[in-house]
């Protein structure tokens, strides 16, 4: 028999975490799924500035203590990847590639990952030169020259990072100017250290036995082939909601991302939506956390309403 719960959270990210928290403390049993280990990518940055309360704290830090206060009131946290969820009502089945469970609600809280290039390379040479997180690896590429790829936010931020890293940092991008926001852009052609080669596109990632040693670019306005070394790629050409378990439950846009009322509140009833996952303007901890809250909130409302009919029926 599946093992159950009031309400189930997918995912235990900054959101999936104060969403279990919100709801153990109104006295409902929570069980949080995760494929990794709690804090998602807040386990991949170094330095976190922007949490109220805190001028700098370590990400696995603030994972650690978000966890700590997540279970406090009894929410369980449990290895799983989350294959799909059916929705019967009053009951919700999540169904993993080992277990299955019952819960009256589920938050889904799964988060985004990087989108790939999808060029040869970038998978041989995953962990040994390619990277998608300057904080996590910018260390490794001291006094080396590394190619950034991409030309929105998160492209400008990671690589004015690493230009208090690296030798030289190129910038390469499919369009002839940037789309990052004018303050970074003004930093980035500021910089003496960032260098910008624009209208082009990587076809290939270089390297030898052991690690990257450079990237094949072809010009997509004339056509024109060009080879440039670089000890380490870094890559930032958007974010992919991971919602593809999801998808049958009709609660998603075109392009995969749940979209929810201002109460977390899903096309589903009992099954809400937070955090980087869902149609928003602004990806952030502080962000997560709020829809986290909420969700926690509402999905304890939800589940008295759900009494209360029982109750009427009665």
């Amino acid at each position: 028999m599946a093992k159950q719960y009031d309400v189930i959270v997918i995912g235990a990210g900054p959101g999936g975490m104060t969403a279990a928290l919100y709801a153990s403390r109104a006295n409902l049993s929570v069980l949080m799924l995760d494929r990794g280990i709690y804090g998602g990518q807040m386990n991949n940055t170094a330095a976190i500035e922007n949490y109220p309360g805190f001028s700098s704290v370590m990400g696995p830090d603030l994972a650690e203590n978000m966890y700590k206060g997540a279970t406090q009131f009894g929410a369980e946290y449990a290895y799983g990847n989350v294959e799909g969820v059916e929705d019967h009502g009053a009951t919700k089945v999540v169904k993993t590639d080992t277990d299955t469970f019952e819960a009256k609600a589920v938050i889904i809280a799964s988060g985004s990952e990087y989108r790939k290039l999808g060029v040869p390379g970038e998978e041989a040479y995953g962990g040994r030169g390619v990277s998608y997180c300057a904080v996590c690896d910018g260390a490794f590429f001291k006094g080396r020259e590394v190619i950034v790829v991409g030309g929105g936010d998160s492209a400008v931020e990671e690589g004015l990072y690493l230009t208090q890293l690296a030798s030289k940092v190129t910038v390469i991008h499919r369009r002839d100017q940037l789309r990052a926001q004018k303050i970074l852009q003004d930093r980035a052609f500021a910089n003496d250290k960032m260098n910008f080669i624009w209208n082009s596109n990587v076809e290939e990632i270089l390297g030898d036995d052991q690690k990257v040693t450079g990237v094949k670019l072809v010009n997509n306005q004339t056509g024109e082939e060009t080879t440039l070394d670089a000890s380490g790629v870094f890559i930032y050409v958007g974010i992919l909601p991971k919602t593809e378990q999801f998808s049958d439950l009709g609660i998603t846009d075109d392009m995969g991302w749940i979209e929810t009322n201002d109460h977390m509140e899903t096309k589903v009833d009992g099954i809400y939506a937070i955090g980087d996952v869902r149609v928003k303007d602004l990806r952030q901890i502080t962000t997560a956390v709020g829809d986290g809250g909420i969700a926690g909130q509402q999905v304890f409302k939800y589940i008295e309403s759900l009494a209360d009919q029982s109750a009427a029926v009665k």
